[in-house]
């Protein structure tokens, strides 16, 4: 596709703080919602400070060669209640979840030295075209049903699906028709624009509701503007509870975070490769040769360990930063930097949290439809170079769109391989059993 701004591109300053709002706004929700699904007092402002860090940290060892953010995995949700589990102190569980992110990082870490020394090519050859394009349209089919969940969500629980609906087409279209009629300005900010629209809409019928006593039009919730006791506060970073359970630390409990960790790094390693795979396609280079993979992976991991020492949740590739920069041709990589800074400063300013999180759900539903969606495409995007006249390149894509739509996944105790990782190992899987059989006929 055609880039607006290269990797290397570095828009005006003031282009530069509404193109990290736009990245921030497309990230932010799943990364704030990870904490508050865990519990445990858990703070999605360090969590966003983390997020920020890990982005930092990765646009650093890429060689500021990949325009992508990191935000909370949702992969490691399982690993990180397994880190509570058991009736352990508090203390001992956020300690659990920097040993956990520990554990994964280091798995990050020994990959990138194999690779370092081994190359690329055996991850082409194991993962080739005709197996990420399908496993990437499936990260955001398999996110599909999120975005329609929240399309018709209202934030109060009388609020109408049908009026949360109306707010989530308004803010789709605008989307849409910034994305694709707007000029250069709006062209760059579609999503922007289409959350303003969509949640002034909210408003509107928010007013209309409390002047008529109508709770069907109050979709949007405010109580998190009420419940604001200052303007500027330090997030509850979890390196410092955790600091109170160092003392409880057990080999037992040691060993069930490495157990609960460690196998699902492995599973976000095979979607890490996936999300660069799709970028590259995006950008027109081959990030896993330059910078290389190896380097991402250390990006990836040690941004990982550290995000999750301030936040507590390890971080991942984020598909959302991935399909902004494809709907909006943006893949300035000083960009992702002033998402990343933007991120640090954002979670010590309580009143934009609170923005964010009163943001009605219809509302993101509506901009996830284009997000996810365009996720899907990219994935999709690969199949001109995929020959679906062979059968066996037919039979790869179909196991693959049928495991992932279908929801297939696997539960090892306490890990969960996801339907994504799923899908993209029984591939690989039918993907070398056919290549072989191949060569056999051939001979």
């Amino acid at each position: 596709m055609k880039l607006i701004y290269g990797i290397h591109d570095k828009p005006k300053f003031g282009q530069l703080i509404v193109f990290a709002i736009q990245q921030l706004l497309a990230i932010m929700a799943a990364t704030l919602v990870v904490p508050v699904i865990i519990g445990n007092d858990m703070s999605p402002a360090a969590a966003l400070f983390g997020a920020g860090i890990g982005t930092l940290i990765y646009v650093l060892f890429t060689k500021k060669s990949s325009p992508v953010f990191l935000g909370s995995s949702f992969a490691f949700l399982g690993s990180m209640s397994a880190a509570f589990a058991g009736g352990v102190s508090m203390a001992l569980g956020y300690v659990g979840l920097i040993l956990g992110a520990l554990f994964a990082g280091l798995v990050y870490v020994v990959i990138a030295i194999i690779v370092k020394i081994a190359g690329v090519k055996w991850i082409n050859k194991l993962m080739p075209a005709v197996v990420i394009g399908p496993t990437v349209a499936i990260i955001g089919l398999s996110l599909a049903g999120n975005a329609i969940g929240d399309f018709t969500k209202s934030s109060l629980p009388d609020g109408s699906p049908y009026v949360a609906m109306i707010c989530g087409l308004i803010t789709l279209f605008v989307t849409m028709i910034c994305s694709s009629y707007g000029k250069k300005s709006l062209k760059l900010i579609p999503f922007i624009i289409g959350i303003l629209a969509g949640y002034a809409a909210a408003s509107i019928f928010y007013v209309i509701g409390s002047a008529t006593d109508n709770t069907a039009l109050q979709i949007i919730d405010y109580s998190s503007f009420t419940a604001l006791n200052s303007i500027v506060s330090v997030p509850d970073f979890t390196f410092l509870t955790a600091l109170k359970g160092t003392g409880e630390i057990t080999g037992a409990y040691i060993g069930t975070i490495a157990a609960a960790y460690i196998p699902v790094a492995f599973v976000v390693f095979a979607e890490h490769i996936a999300d660069h795979k799709n970028i590259s396609s995006i950008i027109g280079k081959d990030l896993l040769e330059d910078p290389g993979l190896s380097r991402t992976l250390l990006g990836d991991g040690v941004g990982s360990i550290v995000g999750a020492f301030f936040g507590g949740c390890p971080n991942t590739t984020y598909g959302e930063s991935i399909a902004c920069v494809a709907v909006t041709g943006n893949a300035s990589v000083a960009t992702i930097v002033a998402a990343a800074i933007g991120a640090i400063i954002i979670s010590f300013l309580s009143p934009f949290v609170a923005l964010v999180n009163s943001i009605p759900s219809c509302v993101m539903g509506g901009v996830c439809m284009t997000l996810y969606g365009f996720i899907a495409v990219s994935g999709l995007r690969m199949f001109k170079h995929i020959d679906l006249d062979e059968n066996k390149n037919l039979f790869v894509v179909s196991v693959i769109l049928i495991a992932g739509i279908g929801g297939l996944t696997i539960s090892l105790g306490q890990v969960t391989i996801t339907e994504v990782a799923c899908a993209l190992i029984l591939g690989i899987i039918t993907n070398l059993v056919l290549a072989k059989s191949g060569k056999k006929e051939q001979q």
